[in-house]
């Protein structure tokens, strides 16, 4: 075993000389491996006579036990020198703070819809919500969209290329028909979500966010709808006398259909509920349109009911004072420590819902 003797010392100063666990573990497949050299010299134990291939068995298990135990020791020196270099250099300067001096804020636009939810919930409407991607039929047929309707216009809609007349929804009222087509009545539904509609100014982005409501049943009427939002209003602004005005208008889904104004004015440049300074529009709303429930499978001799449609981001202007609606989609961390609420201090309906209800902004 003349061969034993001479790569014994060659094989553990390779592996004392080991940079690295790395280094160590091909050291550990040149020799031990499938095709490593101690693994060679044993397959030609075979070719000995009997009396040979004992003695020579045991020089080489004595050889591979030798250079096994050399590896452990060396992987274990390695990973020791390992660790304590991580100690060294990763340390943690225990008398840093432990809240850092930056911290995110929930967007006003979250907050708001937080709220609208909360409010709808405890009048008894449950939460209902559908695709951002819709078909023709959801988004405008049922509705009672007439093929010439503007909306239906590039300029006023995102189409979809390669598909079938996809549209980003232009509202949440899709969600509206899919509960007519899956529901039994009596429904009561509110329908939050984004839409997206082809406008940019103060008062109008590509994309906004609304909150639908839908009441079908037997005796549901004009005044039951008015009736709901004008208690919505007075909880949600918290102010008992709410300047509203509704404005006769048309919706192809709704008839007889309506607009909703707020009283309010700018000041300092910011929006301020007040009588008599001016006027913003907030939603629209009307009875479900009898060509809808018949889309819906429903009977209009039998069913009858109301929808309404709220833009959240126009609340939150409203509510929280703040000019331009561009500014909710700036990503401008200035704007959102201003405008934004803290975490775990945000308006509730038992702290109160407004921004002086103990919200810290």
């Amino acid at each position: 075993m003349n061969k034993v003797e001479e790569l014994k010392p060659q094989i553990l100063t390779r592996i004392n000389e080991a940079s690295s666990l790395q280094v160590l573990e091909d050291i550990r497949v040149s020799v031990l491996g499938k095709k490593g050299e101690i693994t060679e010299m044993m397959k030609t134990l075979g070719s000995l006579p009997p009396e040979e291939r004992k003695l020579a068995g045991q020089v080489l298990n004595e050889f591979k036990t030798e250079i096994t135990t050399a590896l452990d020791a060396k992987k274990t020196a390695l990973e020791e020198a390992e660790l304590n270099r991580r100690l060294a250099t990763e340390t943690i300067d225990v008398t840093l703070p432990i809240r850092p001096k930056q911290q995110g804020r929930v967007h006003p636009v979250s907050q708001v819809m937080e709220e609208m939810l909360t409010i709808f919930a405890q009048m008894g409407f449950d939460l209902a919500e559908g695709p951002d991607i819709e078909d023709d039929w959801h988004c405008f047929e049922a509705l009672n969209f007439p093929p010439s309707h503007p909306a239906r216009q590039m300029q006023a809609t995102f189409f979809m290329e390669n598909t079938d007349g996809n549209v980003l929804r232009t509202h949440t009222s899709p969600v509206q028909i899919r509960a007519m087509e899956n529901q039994k009545p009596p429904i009561r539904i509110v329908a939050p979500g984004r839409t997206y509609r082809c406008d940019y100014d103060m008062t109008h982005t590509p994309m906004f966010h609304q909150i639908e409501g839908l009441v079908i049943d037997t005796e549901t009427n004009m005044g039951h709808l008015k009736g709901v939002l004008a208690d919505f209003m007075k909880k949600f602004f918290e102010v008992d006398d709410v300047p509203i005005r509704f404005r006769p208008s048309f919706f192809p889904f709704t008839e007889p259909s309506a607009e909703v104004d707020i009283g309010c004015s700018r000041k300092n440049g910011e929006f301020k509920i007040e009588s008599g300074k001016g006027w913003m529009e907030v939603l629209g709303c009307g009875m479900v349109h009898p060509n809808v429930l018949k889309n819906c499978g429903l009977d209009p001799e039998v069913y009858q009911g109301f929808a309404f449609g709220f833009g959240v981001d126009r609340f939150a202007m409203l509510k929280y004072g703040i000019p331009d609606l561009r500014g909710f989609f700036d990503a401008d961390m200035r704007w959102l420590k201003h405008y934004g609420f803290v975490p775990l201090d945000i308006p509730t309906i038992t702290s109160g819902l407004s921004a002086n209800g103990g919200a810290k902004r």
